[in-house]
């Protein structure tokens, strides 16, 4: 926290779920919102991947 404020805020180290959103500006908000948003394509490429591994190993210990 600053002690006065011509002191730079300092910058949270990144989004955790369901912090106090009223201090960020509309810029920090959408750099959270694109981080996020590049997150969530990371894990649905991850999760695709699990699910043809699953669907490959079912289909070969079925027959």
């Amino acid at each position: 926290m600053a002690i006065f404020d011509d002191e730079p805020r300092k910058k949270p180290a990144g989004h955790q779920i369901g912090q106090d959103l009223s201090s960020l500006s509309l810029h920090e908000l959408d750099e959270r919102i694109a981080a996020l948003k590049e997150e969530i394509k990371r894990l649905d490429e991850a999760r695709e991947r699990k699910a043809a591994s699953m669907s490959a190993a079912s289909a070969f210990f079925k027959s």
